[in-house]
């Protein structure tokens, strides 16, 4: 069973193209998890009008913000493999098949994808290319490309990852797959499985140049070093 786990907040702009290419690839059996942030926009009323018993909706009643509407949407998930999913992108046809080809040898699937602009304008053929992307605990502490919308895990993960450390340094889906790579395998797949869409307000800052100072950023990864280290001796 898949469950995709949708975190949404004021996404009416592209929301109904993302949901509609996902549930063209779940089954019968499978889930869309969504948890809203508390929308001020028609993001709820998109999500109403959908009659469609696969849609489970949620509402983030925790501290507000990107890392507690994931940490609320998996929280509910009950599906063997875990997809993370942003309100504006659009999964590719193969997507879900791929990823769950690779986690049967595998913890956390990073795949590649295709980035866009607002108006889904290709701006580059592979984010993995532009990013320099590769494999590795250490490499992505250093240099991130664990991409949330491209990431897609065995529910195992979330017995060490949940709850998240409140306040969590970075996005959540550094904090999921860094955890896997030490305690499993999280491998990278060339398939592009998604258009990836910046316009602008997107939540995540990994893949355009951060706006933190190199001291600000070297801070942030020493936090995430000693959560890591504090969570896993935690869990033995």
């Amino acid at each position: 069973m898949v469950s995709v786990c949708l975190a949404t907040y004021n996404g009416e702009r592209y929301l109904r193209e993302q949901i509609d290419s996902i549930l063209a690839q779940l089954r019968e059996e499978d889930e869309l998890i969504v948890s809203d942030d508390g929308s001020t926009d028609a993001t709820k009323e998109i999500l109403s009008s959908y009659s469609d018993s696969r849609i489970k909706l949620f509402s983030n009643e925790g501290n507000h913000g990107v890392n507690s509407n994931f940490e609320n949407a998996v929280s509910h998930a009950s599906g063997d493999y875990i997809f993370l999913s942003d309100q504006d992108d659009v999964w590719l046809p193969g997507k879900v098949e791929e990823c769950v080809r690779a986690l049967g040898a595998a913890d956390c699937v990073v795949h590649d994808c295709i980035v866009t602009d607002g108006s889904g304008q290709v701006m580059e053929e592979s984010f993995f290319s532009m990013r320099g992307s590769h494999p590795g605990f250490w490499r992505n502490l250093y240099r991130n490309s664990y991409l949330g919308c491209c990431m897609a895990f065995r529910k195992e993960v979330l017995k060490y990852a949940l709850p998240y450390p409140d306040p969590l340094p970075v996005f959540q889906e550094g904090w999921i797959a860094s955890l896997a790579d030490i305690k499993g395998r999280v491998v990278f797949i060339p398939f592009k499985g998604i258009l990836f869409r910046r316009h602008g307000n997107n939540a995540s800052a990994t893949a355009g140049k951060s706006s933190f100072g190199f001291g600000k950023q070297l801070s942030y990864r020493l936090k995430l070093l000693w959560l890591v280290g504090k969570r896993l001796i935690h869990i033995g």
